[in-house]
């Protein structure tokens, strides 16, 4: 069987900074905007499955993050700024004017994160799901990370292969169990291409693979975190490695202390990829919150 598309996404290609983005967009561009973002090795169009199951109420905006799915790579390299950045414009481009509602998932979440304390006044709903930051660096682990880095600079990193598409789909299904058969082969071509010599290979630019350099530093996400006026909500699966840390009291205050008001989500026979192992759950949440005034 093949799935059913309910909402064919509009794919563009919009100039971002010094990249060509591919955006996968959902609904009547005069509609209320929500901007969805991916995590680490993802692809915008992996919410088609959350986009069929909210209402037609919302225009979403799902871009591929520089060198991920159908988007330009960086051949310098990746920096975290640089999509917060990406993201500003993207908010120009698709939401001028507009206050708007952020949907981050894993890596996304701590992109909207961040970017809901820089820019207070240009989001009003900020939704992380299955990320509450990352755990600090050790400061005497910088010279290793720095010298490991710049090893990596010497080889040409290359891409994971696949015998075929199914192996693919099988990929898909390993990182969310719940996901059907059916929406399994709907992403499997937008996770993966051909090459030229007829190999079968992930779309991810393989210098992602490349470790950053740069340490996570805690205590600035956190200062970020405080000056969020948005309303905000965190998504967790339950069966998901998040959770389990999250379970950990230290974990939870030290991420809440720095909310007002935070919403807490967490979704049944669901790991860590909440849009695809259960995007029904998953979109009636977000619709709920994302109304809320």
């Amino acid at each position: 069987m093949t799935y059913q598309v309910k909402r064919m996404a509009e794919q563009l290609s919009v100039r971002v900074r010094d990249l060509i983005y591919r955006v996968y967009r959902w609904g009547q561009p005069d509609a209320t905007p929500v901007f969805l973002l991916h995590g680490w090795a993802d692809t915008g169009i992996s919410f088609q499955f959350i986009a069929d199951a909210l209402p037609a109420d919302w225009c979403l905006i799902a871009p591929d993050w520089r060198g991920f799915g159908d988007t330009d790579w960086n051949r310098q390299g990746y920096w975290f700024p640089d999509y917060l950045a990406d993201l500003d414009v993207l908010i120009d481009t698709f939401a001028a004017g507009h206050m708007v509602r952020l949907v981050g998932h894993s890596m996304g979440g701590n992109v909207v994160l961040l970017y809901a304390g820089i820019c207070p006044d240009r989001v009003s709903h900020v939704v992380t799901l299955e990320q509450y930051g990352l755990p600090d660096s050790d400061p005497d682990s910088a010279p290793d990370r720095y010298a490991q880095w710049l090893n990596q600079w010497r080889e040409s990193p290359v891409n994971l292969e696949y015998a075929d598409i199914a192996a693919m789909e099988d990929r898909l299904r390993s990182l969310a169990p719940q996901l059907t058969e059916e929406r399994a082969s709907f992403l499997a071509p937008f996770w993966c291409k051909t090459t030229a010599q007829g190999k079968i290979v992930s779309k991810i630019d393989p210098g992602h693979k490349r470790v950053n350099p740069v340490l996570y530093r805690r205590a600035e996400a956190r200062a970020c975190w405080h000056r969020i006026t948005a309303k905000a909500m965190l998504g967790l699966g339950a069966e998901s490695d998040f959770m389990k840390r999250y379970r950990d009291g230290s974990v939870a205050q030290d991420f809440k202390s720095c909310f007002e008001d935070l919403t807490e989500i967490i979704v049944q026979q669901c790991g860590h990829m909440m849009h695809l192992d259960q995007p029904e759950l998953t979109a009636a949440a977000l619709d709920k919150f994302l109304r809320e005034k």
